[in-house]
């Protein structure tokens, strides 16, 4: 693929990908005096030039590459919750660091045991951009396994949401809250609301 042709479909590269696809350091430096690629980080770039429709998950790539979307930002993705967080919640692993420049998107880290980190992650896909973020039984069992944090009342209206939905898994719900050791403030959860 080209270097045009990658700068035409992605929101967010990396060096790499702008060098894999032909380019070099000096047509980089070029493309970001022309105005055409913003410079993010050492590393990543934004394409001035994206004819799709922007979404700030994009912008993980360049600052938390392994990041997950998490708890009310995945609510939110998943369409369980009206709460519009104002930051994006991302799980990293224990200790992870973030991109030292400042992210064009105000971002919130997480940090989570691998074992944690690793269930129930789903790779999204829009216009040749992808984010990861839970599924949406690992949301809800992220959400009441960190109910204090998160709310009473919104914990609340994200399993009331989740146990409306026709596609709902509870088995797969259970299986996440034992891996998670909150199988019981779940199941005292579910017994209220069902």
């Amino acid at each position: 693929m080209a270097m045009k042709e990658l700068c035409m479909g992605q929101f967010i590269f990396s060096t790499t990908e702008l060098l894999e696809a032909g380019g070099s350091y000096y047509s980089i430096r070029k493309m970001v005096s022309e105005r055409k690629l913003s410079r993010l980080n050492k590393c990543y770039y934004e394409n001035m030039h994206y004819s799709g429709e922007p979404n700030d998950f994009f912008y993980l790539k360049a600052f938390v590459p392994d990041g997950v979307v998490c708890l009310l930002t995945a609510a939110v993705h998943h369409g369980l919750s009206t709460y519009r967080p104002d930051c994006i919640d991302v799980a990293v692993k224990n200790k992870a660091k973030m991109s030292s420049a400042n992210p064009a998107v105000p971002i919130k880290l997480h940090y989570f045991s691998m074992p944690r980190l690793n269930l129930g992650v789903q790779k999204m896909e829009l216009d040749g951009n992808s984010f990861l973020v839970y599924d949406v039984e690992k949301t809800v069992v992220d959400i009441v396994s960190s109910r204090n944090k998160v709310g009473i009342e919104e914990t609340r209206e994200i399993l009331t949401n989740y146990l409306s939905r026709t596609d709902r898994d509870l088995n797969k719900l259970c299986r996440y809250a034992d891996a998670l050791s909150c199988r019981t403030t779940l199941q005292n959860y579910l017994d209220v609301l069902l």
